[in-house]
C-alpha cells in the first residue's frame, strides 16, 4: 500500500487492496478474496485476465524476442499496422506506448498540418468534458481544472467548445483560418461516458472536409471493440483523419497507436517523431493476438449484447428513482449519472466484491472485459443497481 513513507510518489489515492491473480473477469487479492472486475484496468484488459491464447502468445514471444529498436525493421509492426488499416479503412500507423503518447502524436500532426499550410499559430478545437492525457500538451487539451492546477502556463492554441453543438464549431471554422484540427473522443470516458452524437460526428467530418481541417478522433478508451464495433466512430459511418488508440489494444501490455488517413498519413517525415520502446515485438504480439481473439470469439457482438443487458437491467432498476439522472453508453462502456457526487460507491462496491469506478464526480463507470459472460453481466447489473439504490436511500 502506498503511504507517506512509501518509496512511491504520491500520485494515486489507491484503494486498500492488492491483486495477485486473475482469471477471466475475476481477480483475487492477497487474502484470496475474489472480485468481479467491472473496470478491466480502465478499459485495458480487453480479453480479461490470463486469457490462455494471450498467455501462450506472449510467453512464446518473450522467449523469442522482446525488443530490437526502430533502427531496424520490425515485421510484427507491419503485421499489426496492416490489421489496423484493414479494420479501420485508414492508411498507416505509428506505434508508441500509451494513449498519452498517441494523443501527443496527434497534436503534432495537427501542428505539422498547419505548418504545411504556412501557419505559425495553428489552433485545435477541443471540447468541454475532454480528457486526452497528463503531459503538458495533452492536459492543455483536457477540460479539467484539477488536471490543470499547478501546471501553468498551459500550452496555447486550443479553442474549447461544447460537445454535440455543431453551430459554434461551424462559426469558429468560418472565422478563424488558423484552426487546423478538431480533436475529440468519440465517447468521452473520464468526462462521464458522454457520447459524441452520431450526427455531430458526421457534421464534423463535413466541416473538416470543407475547411481543410483534420478530424482527430481519440479512441483510446472507446476503441478496440468496446462499443460493439472495432472503433466507436464506425457507428457514424465516417473515417477520421487521425485516430489515437491504446488501452485495450494490448490487453494489458503497454501499447499506443496513431492511425492516419488522407493527408494526415503523409505529414510525418523521418526525424519528425519517434519512440524508443514503441512497436516492440512483445507489444505487437499482444496487439495481434488481442485482435485475433476478438474476431475468433465474436467478442464485438458479445460487447454489444452484454452492454445492452447491463444497461437494460440498470434502466429498469433505477427508473424513476430520485437522484438518478441517466443510464447511458454503448456496448461495454456504461455510465450511470447521479445528481450528486458518489465517489463513496467505489469503496462500497469493493467491499461487495465488485470493481467499478466513479468519474466526473457523479458518474458510475462500468468497463468490464469484452469476454464477460451473460451471468457475469447479470451480476454486475444487479450489484450496481442495488449499490446505487442503497447509496441514494442513505443520502436522504
Amino acid at each position: 500500500m502506498t503511504t507517506p513513507q512509501s518509496p512511491l510518489m504520491q500520485t494515486y489515492a489507491r484503494l486498500p487492496v492488492a491483486f495477485v491473480r486473475g482469471e477471466g473477469a475475476y481477480l483475487w487479492d492477497q487474502e484470496g478474496r475474489r472480485y468481479l472486475d467491472g473496470l478491466s484496468g480502465i478499459a485495458v484488459n480487453t480479453l480479461g485476465h490470463a486469457h490462455p491464447k494471450l498467455v501462450e502468445a506472449l510467453s512464446r514471444q518473450a522467449a523469442t524476442l522482446i525488443h530490437t529498436s526502430n533502427l531496424y525493421e520490425v515485421p510484427l509492426q507491419t503485421a499489426l499496422a496492416q490489421r489496423l488499416v484493414d479494420l479501420s479503412g485508414m492508411t498507416n500507423v505509428f506505434f508508441c506506448n500509451s494513449g498519452l503518447e498517441a494523443n501527443e502524436a496527434a497534436l503534432k500532426l495537427a501542428r505539422k498540418h498547419g505548418y504545411n499550410k504556412g501557419l505559425s499559430n495553428s489552433k485545435v478545437i477541443v471540447f468541454e468534458g475532454a480528457f486526452h492525457g497528463r503531459s503538458i500538451a495533452t492536459l492543455s487539451a483536457t477540460a479539467n481544472a484539477k488536471v490543470h492546477k499547478g501546471f501553468s502556463p498551459l500550452v496555447e492554441g486550443f479553442v474549447r467548445l461544447r460537445i454535440n453543438e455543431i453551430e459554434p464549431v461551424a462559426q469558429a471554422l468560418a472565422s478563424d483560418s488558423s484552426i487546423t484540427a478538431i480533436f475529440l473522443e468519440s465517447i468521452q470516458g473520464e468526462g462521464g461516458i458522454q457520447p459524441a452524437h452520431l450526427d455531430f460526428i458526421r457534421d464534423l467530418r463535413r466541416l473538416c472536409d470543407a475547411h481543410d481541417v483534420l478530424l482527430m478522433l481519440d479512441e483510446v478508451q472507446c476503441g478496440i471493440g468496446r462499443t460493439g464495433k472495432w472503433f466507436a466512430h464506425q457507428w457514424a459511418g465516417i473515417k477520421p483523419d487521425v485516430m489515437p488508440l491504446a488501452k485495450g489494444l494490448g490487453s494489458g501490455v503497454p501499447i499506443g497507436a496513431v492511425v492516419a488517413h488522407g493527408k494526415a498519413a503523409s505529414l510525418f517525415e523521418p526525424g519528425n517523431h519517434g519512440t524508443t520502446f514503441g512497436g516492440n515485438p512483445l507489444a505487437m504480439q499482444a496487439g495481434l493476438t488481442t485482435l485475433q481473439v476478438l474476431e475468433d470469439e465474436g467478442l464485438l457482438k458479445n460487447a454489444h449484447d452484454r452492454g445492452e443487458q447491463i444497461m437494460s437491467m440498470l434502466s429498469s432498476q433505477l427508473a424513476g428513482l430520485p437522484g438518478v439522472c441517466e443510464v447511458r453508453g454503448k456496448g461495454l462502456m456504461i455510465g450511470v449519472e447521479l445528481e450528486a457526487p458518489c465517489a463513496a460507491l467505489v469503496a462500497k462496491a469493493l467491499a461487495a466484491g465488485l470493481l467499478i469506478n466513479v468519474t466526473a464526480e457523479r458518474v458510475v463507470r462500468i468497463l468490464p472485459p469484452l469476454t464477460l459472460s451473460a451471468d457475469q453481466a447479470d451480476e454486475i447489473g444487479r450489484q450496481v443497481g442495488a449499490l446505487i439504490k442503497a447509496h441514494l436511500q442513505g443520502a436522504h
